[in-house]
């Protein structure tokens, strides 16, 4: 577990820690990271009253006519990168994001998980989550470019020499446990040059800063080692996705067992929520081959269906949700996930039958008792936009972000 500061223990640690530059980090509203590097004798006025940015830059955060938001650093969330130098280090913190007169954004995607989190918590709900993201190591070119020539040709969990990208795995893993986050399995996967590392289950807001930082470390740690990490929806043709399968669970106050419940929920919304799970173009050619779901379906073992419910017990009883992929903003996928949870935990939504057998490999007849996710991109967002769901859980500009352009 990662150590949690308060303000002034940071002050401390930034004086006696040798700190140079302090990275302010968040994301726009499509989960892009950004930040900026102030000095450490800016920290106190960021604290107190946050950092200017200009907005209009920023996908979701306005446009020229009121252009200034403010950062705020989240004390709690302070790790210090350990790729930058020993002397004169680099931290960072996540951010919240506020309007001059103090209020906050409303597209401020890292809060609109924290009030999610809120409002189960008022229902005697808490979630957990644990990501599986998926990406390809590509070679670089002469110039340092990116190109489509994946780093190995190994298959799934394969093991070295035919996987390169074994060392590469180690370092990321090595490095992450520096930041405090905590690997919990990696290896090769399907596709030349791609592979996964997963994460042990945590809370929202941590599994959500950890997915972001997650990205920012394998980027890195790639570049180091002559490679590009991507982890668009489709990177090759002819080659399996990238997919960001989401462990989810809940528990409840009174020690009901609400998992089927939420798993319904989630199962009766996500063709409404699934241009936030999957925002490009690339991430419908992902959908229906290589263990990508189509249908809306679930089973117990059987990767083909958008839900899998792995065999567990206890605190390890959990559902799979394999539908986003890694280009979605994690903050959003996690909000909606806890709303459409609570929707049919509420609603006391039952299962549909399961479906134990390859969706694959099913015939029409048989494809026709089930839904479809939405085709492409303008279908998605057809859906979201005529969502009361989707409307009653996000800023209508947040919304409109997703669904106009």
């Amino acid at each position: 577990m990662a150590v949690k500061y308060s303000k002034e223990e940071i002050m401390q640690y930034v004086e006696e820690e040798d700190v140079k530059f302090i990275r302010l980090a968040f994301c726009d509203v499509f989960g892009r990271q950004k930040n900026i590097s102030i000095m450490p004798g800016e920290l106190m006025r960021a604290f107190e009253y946050g950092i200017a940015f200009d907005a209009s830059s920023v996908d979701g955060f306005g446009d020229e006519t009121y252009s200034d938001l403010l950062l705020k650093p989240d004390a709690s969330t302070l790790v210090a990168l350990p790729w930058r130098p020993e002397h004169g280090k680099v931290v960072r913190m996540f951010s919240d994001i506020y309007h001059p007169s103090g209020k906050l954004c409303e597209s401020d995607t890292r809060n609109l998980l924290k009030r999610a989190v809120e409002h189960a918590q008022r229902a005697g709900l808490s979630f957990n989550f644990g990501a599986e993201q998926e990406f390809y190591l590509f070679r670089l070119d002469q110039d340092g470019n990116p190109t489509r020539e994946p780093y190995d040709h190994a298959g799934y969990m394969d093991i070295a020499p035919e996987d390169r990208g074994e060392n590469v795995r180690r370092e990321i893993c090595l490095m992450l446990e520096q930041m405090g986050i905590r690997p919990e399995s990696s290896h090769h996967e399907e596709g030349p040059g791609q592979n996964e590392i997963d994460f042990r289950y945590s809370d929202p807001l941590t599994a959500a800063d950890n997915a972001m930082t997650f990205q920012t470390v394998v980027k890195t740690v790639a570049r180091r080692n002559g490679l590009y990490a991507d982890f668009s929806p489709k990177p090759l043709k002819n080659q399996p996705g990238n997919g960001f399968h989401i462990n989810m669970s809940v528990s409840a106050a009174d020690g009901s067992d609400e998992l089927p419940y939420m798993i319904a929920g989630v199962m009766e919304k996500t063709a409404e929520m699934t241009v936030f799970f999957n925002s490009t173009t690339a991430s419908y050619e992902r959908f229906g081959k290589s263990k990508a779901p189509r249908y809306v379906s679930w089973s117990s073992e059987n990767r083909s269906q958008l839900v899998r419910i792995p065999a567990a017990s206890g605190m390890y009883r959990r559902a799979e949700l394999r539908s986003p992929d890694p280009m979605a903003n994690p903050y959003l996928v996690f909000a909606l996930i806890i709303y459409a949870g609570m929707y049919g935990i509420e609603n006391r939504i039952d299962l549909p039958p399961v479906a134990d057998f390859n969706l694959y490999k099913a015939n029409e007849s048989t494809l026709r008792n089930y839904r479809s996710l939405p085709e492409n991109l303008d279908a998605a967002r057809r859906a979201a936009s005529a969502s009361e769901f989707v409307r009653g859980c996000l800023p209508e500009a947040v919304v409109n972000m997703y669904c106009s352009r």
